[in-house]
């Protein structure tokens, strides 16, 4: 306590944020005058319902996931993370984010908690004397305005006052039309502590990526979150939208959030990936090959994971720079896992699965989990692909209905997650599923209407 109370202090900081990411990554929680924080915190009162993790993304409650909650909705409390407290950038009244734990009343966590689940996944390789790294690539849209859902989405003008109307991958020119919106972003980001390194422009018009730096798998899902809140702000200030939808429009690349994935020796802190060359044929530890065994094994038994919503299905066509499969090559953007050059100590996969849409926690907690079983029981890879992986046969699933469908077999993967979050995560996707089918589109409107 102490602790918060000189952080606060220092800083002026007259109201906290207490965020608590769903099972969305949608971000909850409450608003605190900082002294009711302080009070609050040091006398453990700081609570919420637990529906909030049966949440859909269109705001109902999937009651069936949890007879207790739907019954009763009894409160869980809060804990603060102290190590997670910063600045929130760009409010009037000096402000701070802080990210939350939650815990019944008897102590016990809170076992479908995003954060929790990516803890309990991570408590595994700590046991086997490991550490997981994640760097994350999150790709994004800026789109003009847009308050007509049944309108697509169009580019905003740039400060030449035109769109873009073209591809204009890695374009230096063509990221300077966002170049204020851009500092914005940067200042408030510093401003919030986040770790960020490269931003480049997509290969979509007016995309954007922002590539973070490799860190703890719960600290970087942390700030994902906290960037996604920033930039939307940013943006509505520069009077855009910023998206972060799988694939928000028709004829464009989807956005993806890369994952780099490496583990490394708790105690010695060296990468267990890569060896020198002269040590093996390919550079490649037996850990490695067995993380993408597992990986080709089961990620695409849980694919909602890291493609949650009807929509992150779209993004996955290989005429989009997306993967299709779980096949693995060196330097070779069309298979799902990608091995970076690089020298041994570096040696990392690049995850090119989940899509910006996708939870962080559960995302990392997918892949790492997965990288543990083959670990563990020595999984195999299969052959590297040399070549289009685009050529070899579509292995992930089409639809979330098949993807939930295959999710719900996948036994080895909801045991290492937890049976109760893995139940409440499939009801809650089941719920949404439906809503969604039960929209007419326009596509149904147009071709169906007066022809058949």
């Amino acid at each position: 306590m102490s602790s918060f109370s000189s952080w606060i202090k220092e800083r002026g900081i007259g109201e906290i944020e207490v965020l608590i990411p769903d099972l969305n990554g949608v971000v909850r929680g409450k608003v605190f005058p900082a002294q009711k924080f302080l009070q609050s915190e040091r006398d453990g009162s700081l609570r919420i319902p637990s529906s909030i993790y049966l949440l859909t993304v269109t705001g109902e409650y999937a009651d069936e996931a949890d007879e207790a909650i739907s019954t009763q909705d009894p409160d869980v409390v809060m804990r603060p993370d102290f190590d997670t407290i910063c600045v929130a950038p760009g409010y009037k009244t000096p402000t701070a984010f802080v990210y939350a734990d939650t815990f019944h009343t008897d102590g016990e966590p809170y076992d479908i908690a995003p954060r929790y689940v990516l803890r309990r996944v991570m408590k595994l390789y700590e046991e086997a004397g490991l550490r997981p790294v994640v760097a994350p690539e999150l790709e994004f849209y800026l789109t003009q305005v847009n308050t007509d859902p049944d309108l697509p989405l169009a580019p905003p003008a740039g400060r030449s006052g035109r769109s873009e109307t073209s591809p204009q991958p890695y374009g230096l020119e063509a990221i300077t039309e966002y170049e204020d919106l851009i500092e914005t972003i940067y200042e408030h980001a510093e401003a919030a502590s986040l770790h960020l390194d490269t931003m480049i422009h997509e290969s979509g018009t007016a995309q954007l990526e922002i590539n973070f730096n490799h860190g703890d798998p719960v600290h970087v899902s942390d700030q994902v979150l906290v960037f996604k809140r920033i930039v939307r702000q940013v943006a509505l200030k520069h009077g855009v939208y910023a998206t972060f939808m799988a694939k928000p429009m028709e004829n464009q690349p989807g956005s993806a959030m890369h994952l780099h994935v490496s583990v490394v020796d708790a105690k010695k802190g060296i990468n267990l990936f890569g060896v020198e060359r002269g040590d093996t044929s390919d550079g490649n530890t037996d850990m490695f090959r067995h993380f993408v065994g597992g990986i080709q094994k089961y990620l695409g038994e849980c694919a909602p994971l890291f493609a949650p919503n009807v929509n992150s299905f779209r993004r996955m066509r290989p005429d989009f720079s997306a993967p299709i499969n779980l096949q693995w090559g060196y330097d070779n953007r069309s298979c799902g896992l990608r091995v970076p050059i690089s020298q041994p100590e570096n040696r990392r996969i690049e995850n090119r699965l989940p899509g910006a849409d996708a939870n962080p926690y559960l995302a990392i907690a997918a892949v790492l989990a997965c990288g543990y079983i083959g670990i563990r029981d020595k999984v195999a890879p299969a052959e590297m692909v040399q070549g289009s992986a685009y050529k070899w046969a579509r292995t992930l699933p089409r639809t979330l209905r098949d993807g939930l469908d295959r999710f719900r077999k996948c036994d080895p993967v909801i045991e290492l997650l937890g049976p109760h979050f893995c139940n409440a995560f499939q009801q809650i996707k089941d719920h949404e599923l439906g809503n969604f089918e039960g929209v007419i589109s326009s596509w149904e409107r147009d071709h169906l209407l007066l022809k058949v």
